[in-house]
């Protein structure tokens, strides 16, 4: 499959920031059970490739597993050796990305202009992150969509919420990633099944 097999159905990224392993079935299937496909647990979380392992362990079938905040070429290679399948990254180092496609995993970096934008992608990402959502507001995203491939996706993330999507939908975005309006460490599967059937829902497709 490739990445765009995993993003299209319904394009949402559950990022699970503090996530632990002893929770990261119940949490992980929760959001695959609302239609999310793709599941990040970032590598500044408690035991984050243990919760890797039992993600892919559990629900590597239905869901692309992998890692966010994935800052160097040997974080790469851990997460693929605990079963992830995508790289995600706050920053665009291509070195990062460059260990990512040498792994066969998919990668999507993080950016904020089109110089890195296009530099990522020369470099091989499968897909970009918008970050800060904050600072890549709609009308940058507009522009970007402007001259950036239109097969690229294009995901923002950073204070992304249901109500927040349509607008960046608007302006060209592919999808989003979720960060803690979808799960806040601590939180129990009930809660973030709300929370993740809260957002499917507010997908266009999905209502």
């Amino acid at each position: 499959m490739q990445f765009r097999d995993w993003l299209d159905p319904l394009p949402l990224v559950a990022i699970l920031r503090g996530l632990r392993p002893d929770e990261a079935v119940a949490i992980g299937t929760a959001i695959a059970d609302a239609g999310l496909r793709i599941i990040e647990v970032p590598l500044n979380s408690p035991q984050p490739l243990e919760s890797i392992r039992r993600l892919h362990a559990a629900l590597g079938e239905r869901c692309l597993i992998g890692a966010g905040t994935v800052l160097t070429p040997a974080a790469v290679e851990e997460v693929a050796a605990a079963g992830g399948r995508v790289i995600v990254m706050p920053h665009a180092d291509t070195a990062v990305i460059a260990a990512a496609k040498r792994a066969g995993l998919f990668c999507v970096p993080g950016v904020s202009t089109p110089t890195e934008a296009f530099a990522a992608l020369h470099a091989g990402a499968d897909g970009l992150k918008a970050f800060p959502a904050e600072l890549v507001t709609p009308a940058v995203l507009r522009a970007w969509r402007a001259v950036l491939p239109n097969s690229t996706p294009l995901l923002p993330v950073g204070g992304i919420t249901p109500a927040g999507m349509q607008v960046y939908l608007d302006a060209g975005a592919t999808g989003f990633g979720l960060g803690s309006a979808l799960y806040k460490p601590g939180q129990d599967a009930a809660t973030v099944s709300a929370a993740a059937q809260t957002f499917a829902r507010a997908w266009p497709s999905h209502t």
